[in-house]
């Protein structure tokens, strides 16, 4: 079994090298590499039995070692192989009186990097079955539950490790899910043992249900860069490596493009905040003529808003049940078509830009690369911002941005109840968002205010402005 196991790239919460195993778990319910059993004795044996290792002392990779055990009953051999990468070679083989068992591998007690009760939440069981990835969240995993193959590979990840086995032979592999209940601090900065609340570590045993077990396991990072060198044994029509591990949810479509976009970035400035900074530019930019034609859309309804609001005159008498309201609803339409107005044609800039937004948080949600990025203030990019800076700057231009922007066919009493409400709301739901995502949005935002300053200043938006004057001086006679 693995006592520690270190990535000297990555760092902890402390800034020390990260040690992938969780101790608190493992203590309770097993080191990595230690063997499952379905015989729970016989596994507890297995487990604290006194190895004769093949040699002693350090190893320097690429190396062998070989672990036996023996008694009148049961033979037990296990086999490493290290290289210089995240993977490692697994084989074993357990007899008991001659007769082979199932023995898997197991990484039982979850990650070194999940700390507080909310970094265990982000934990889940995946595998690879054919061309599809399987994800199975907390509350989906029963413990001591067996899935057969084939599959491609099986284990267990967090937010931005994995420790997953590839099995030699994928036909006849079987993944144990194991769910165990620990109590970690509430608070994991300054953890106390009277105040501790209670989460579940997620676990997996991969091996070969037939026969000894031969296989890779990769522990390490959920990095596109390392895992699309990890080559997979082949089902047909799945993919060749292990990218699938990184899941950028329901905008991959967007998300994925964006991060290599960005990485592609990065790779010049050196700074992942200013990646972020020049690649909000640019998308601000691109969706400039979108910004334009919403605000000639919006200019149209406020020019047949009067006609629109005389329709709705001559129907308002009658119920909604009332079918003569259908006729309303077509004159509205009839009259839209004939001045070529769009209802939606001044929300499509919002419209644009909020997949990108959510492909944003799903991006820094997936990509290792951000984690305890710095930006200025900023330690940690996919993290809170420290300060709420970027939260309240959201607020301000939000602000700012309801107050320069003309609402078409908005009542003036609205506008300045929704010129309040939306910032404030917004300022709340991105209180505690990743600082990454709020660098975003904020930019986004000042550049939207500086767009609006400048076509404010164009015929097209003194056109807006007198319509919108004059529609209000009308509602306050």
């Amino acid at each position: 079994m693995a006592e520690s196991w270190v990535l000297k790239k990555y760092d902890d919460d402390q800034g020390r090298p990260l040690d992938l195993i969780n101790r608190s778990a493992s203590e309770k319910y097993g080191y990595p590499l230690s063997l499952w059993t379905y015989d729970e004795t016989q596994r507890n044996k297995l487990n604290s039995a006194l190895y004769v290792a093949s040699q002693s002392g350090s190893l320097q990779a690429p190396a062998d070692i070989v672990f036996e055990y023996a008694d009148q009953d049961v033979v037990v051999r296990k086999r490493f192989s290290f290289d210089h990468t995240y993977v490692v070679r697994v084989e074993t083989s357990v007899q008991v009186k001659g007769t082979e068992i199932p023995a898997f591998p197991m990484w039982p007690a979850g990650f070194g990097d999940e700390t507080g009760a909310a970094s265990y939440h982000s934990s889940r069981i995946e595998y690879q079955y054919n061309n599809s990835t399987e994800r199975l969240d907390i509350k989906k995993v029963s413990g001591g539950n067996t899935i057969r193959g084939p599959f491609n590979w099986a284990g267990v990840v967090d937010q931005y490790f994995a420790a997953v086995f590839l099995p030699d032979n994928p036909q006849d592999a079987a993944l144990v899910t194991l769910r165990n209940p620990l109590d970690v601090p509430k608070d994991a900065r300054n953890p106390n043992p009277q105040d501790t609340t209670k989460v579940d570590v997620l676990g997996t045993a991969v091996g070969n249900i037939i026969a000894p077990t031969a296989e890779r396991a990769y522990v390490g990072p959920k990095s596109l860069s390392v895992l699309e060198s990890v080559p997979v044994p082949t089902i047909q029509g799945a993919p060749q490596d292990l990218r699938a591990l990184v899941n950028f949810g329901f905008f991959g479509v967007i998300a994925r493009p964006l991060f290599l976009w960005l990485k592609w970035t990065y790779d010049y400035v050196h700074n992942w905040g200013w990646a972020i900074v020049i690649q909000t530019l640019i998308i601000n930019l691109a969706l400039l003529p979108l910004r334009v034609s919403g605000m000639k859309s919006a200019l149209k309804m406020q020019k047949v808003q009067p006609q629109m609001n005389a329709i709705k005159d001559k129907y308002k008498k009658y119920t909604m049940r009332d079918p003569r309201k259908q006729e309303m609803n077509q004159e509205i339409a009839a009259l839209m078509k004939k001045e070529g107005v769009s209802p939606a044609g001044g929300c499509l800039p919002m419209i644009i830009q909020m997949p990108f937004l959510f492909a944003y948080y799903s991006m820094l949600g997936a990509a290792l690369d951000l984690r305890h990025a710095h930006w200025l203030w900023i330690r940690d990019l996919s993290s809170p911002d420290p300060y709420h800076i970027l939260p309240i700057g959201i607020l301000i231009t939000m602000f700012l941005t309801q107050r320069m922007t003309p609402q078409a066919g908005m009542d003036p009493s609205q506008q300045r109840m929704m010129n309040i409400m939306m910032p404030v709301m917004l300022g709340v739901i991105s209180w505690n968002l990743a600082a990454g995502l709020c660098l975003y949005w904020a930019e986004g935002n000042l550049i939207a205010i500086a767009q609006q300053t400048i076509m404010n200043r164009t015929s097209l938006g003194r056109e807006m402005r007198e319509l919108a004057l004059k529609r209000a001086r009308k509602k306050e006679k």
